[in-house]
């Protein structure tokens, strides 16, 4: 196998491009074919250099590049004997990329061979499916918290944006985990006092200041942090998870009014019932009748349009 990158680009370009052309002037239905053939090797690429990226492979490939370019620019110039060399490296291209970028593909090939194929595409859980993955870390943080009666304050932003109150504290923008959720509201750490805000999927932003309830009917005994919560549920329709210092007891406010001493199992169909079933549920079953209103104005439109034509 040769490889010539000092070829003739002028006949390549007439002989391979130019007749290309031609081809769908005569047949233009092949333009659909092409669009959609270089759509796929565009994608293909990008999902590889995204993986790539990530490693160390990266700086390999801008040496191959490089190396490539080198080889073009010493044929484009006739520098015999340096592309003679360079040619012949390059004839060993395909046997050094498979060696060098052996760990890459065999993690893709291991990908495509199991139920994570569409994470090598890039291509995420929906959001209720990743929602549900993130209640039930943020329901295993807040046991923990409770059995070490450790005061924790969890802010799941929904509909209304709070931004306002996640300036108040500082930026994290982290995926969910219950070790992180932990360690955050581990006594005598910088970010122990305040709330987490969790929004879009992901931990906002940590020691958070939240505005509290005046209210005269809220129970005297009832803390600053249960205030705090009962305070931005009020404000917007955030629901916030409180675990007390004192008790270890669990709460949740929502609509400006306090679940007090919830269960683990309660706490999760709470939470699941009112930020992932009302939210994509409920919307989906409206989208559905939306459309099935839609088509039959659609309907009852034709038919009078038919009628009048008659």
């Amino acid at each position: 196998m040769q490889i010539n990158l000092g070829m003739n680009w002028e006949s390549f370009y007439k002989e391979n491009i130019m007749s290309y052309i031609m081809t769908l002037k005569e047949n233009p239905f092949e333009l659909i074919t092409f669009i959609i053939d270089i759509a796929i090797v565009i994608f293909l690429l990008y999902c590889f250099f995204r993986i790539v990226k990530e490693s160390r492979a990266w700086q390999l490939i801008k040496g191959i590049v490089f190396l490539i370019i080198i080889t073009w620019v010493s044929g484009l110039f006739n520098l015999k004997i340096l592309n003679w060399i360079l040619t012949g490296i390059m004839n060993l291209g395909v046997i050094a990329i498979i060696v060098i970028f052996q760990p890459e593909l065999r993690r893709a090939l291991e990908q495509l061979g199991t139920n994570k194929i569409t994470k090598f595409f890039g291509i995420d859980k929906d959001v209720s499916t990743k929602t549900k993955e993130d209640i039930y870390k943020v329901v295993i943080a807040t046991t923990e918290l409770s059995k070490t009666k450790t005061g924790a304050l969890i802010v799941f932003e929904r509909d209304i944006k709070i931004q306002d109150i996640v300036a108040t504290g500082i930026p994290m923008n982290a995926d969910v985990s219950p070790q992180l959720l932990v360690n955050i509201f581990e006594p005598k750490t910088p970010l122990h006092d305040g709330a987490v805000v969790i929004s879009g999927n992901k931990i906002s932003a940590a020691a958070c200041v939240l505005p509290l309830a005046d209210d005269k009917d809220i129970a005297k005994e009832l803390g600053t942090r249960h205030r705090a919560a009962i305070g931005i549920s009020k404000e917007s329709d955030s629901i916030v998870i409180i675990v007390s210092e004192e008790t270890g007891k669990i709460s949740i406010a929502k609509d400006g009014t306090l679940i007090a001493d919830v269960r683990e199992d309660v706490l999760k169909k709470i939470l699941i019932s009112n930020i992932v079933t009302k939210r994509f549920t409920v919307e989906k079953k409206e989208r559905k009748e939306r459309l099935k209103k839609l088509k039959e104005k659609m309907k009852i439109r034709k038919e009078e349009m038919k009628k009048e034509k008659e």
